[in-house]
């Protein structure tokens, strides 16, 4: 009996791995170019001495998080910090803004106090269609920021609203999330190359 229930939970790992690499070969890769462009822009941004914000929901605030974390911390080099911001770790004002202005201005009233022109404001969202990344994406773009998003699905408004955007154009919000978090260490690593040749 438990040798059965082992195999069918192996047959079920097997089965995740393979969708796994089904959707990095076939959704993941072709990303590329677009992938060295957001690399471009976030390089470019931080020569210029330039901040990144970045922002989603549940899991995607996780993947705020680790970026933001990455750039200010290290990715694989010892150098200096680089300037991020997850817009999802302060309660007191996700709390605030949520009670006073409604969870749709949690992202966009921290946009209007911290971006600036210049900056890069990154919104995460595998639907797409979070409102509240949405809110904040059109606040970035008056301030003339450069926008950049990692969706799923179809790519929902977001994909239309941003300067560029990473879509992984799968159903599933597991291997979505596997994709986003990807990208993240792709670009932290494009980061640290082009930003530190000589640590």
């Amino acid at each position: 009996m438990e040798r059965t229930e082992t195999n069918r939970m192996e047959a079920k790992i097997r089965q995740h791995l393979r969708r796994h690499i089904d959707v990095f070969e076939q959704q993941v890769l072709p990303l590329s170019g677009q992938l060295a462009a957001c690399a471009e822009r976030l390089c470019a941004c931080l020569r210029a001495g330039h901040k990144v914000l970045v922002m989603g929901n549940g899991g995607s605030a996780a993947d705020a998080q680790h970026l933001a974390a990455e750039l200010v911390g290290r990715f694989l080099k010892n150098r200096a910090a680089l300037p991020a911001i997850a817009l999802t770790t302060d309660s007191s004002i996700l709390t605030a803004v949520g009670n006073d202005f409604g969870f749709e201005q949690v992202f966009a009233r921290q946009v209007e106090a911290l971006a600036a022109a210049g900056d890069v404001v990154i919104g995460i969202s595998t639907s797409g269609n979070s409102p509240n990344v949405l809110r904040a994406i059109e606040v970035a773009r008056r301030r003339g920021c450069v926008t950049l998003a990692f969706t799923g699905r179809a790519g929902g408004e977001l994909a239309r609203q941003v300067d560029l955007a990473l879509t992984v154009a799968v159903p599933e919000t597991p291997h979505i999330q596997e994709a986003h978090l990807t990208f993240i260490h792709i670009l932290c690593d494009l980061v640290e190359q082009e930003l530190f040749p000589q640590d």
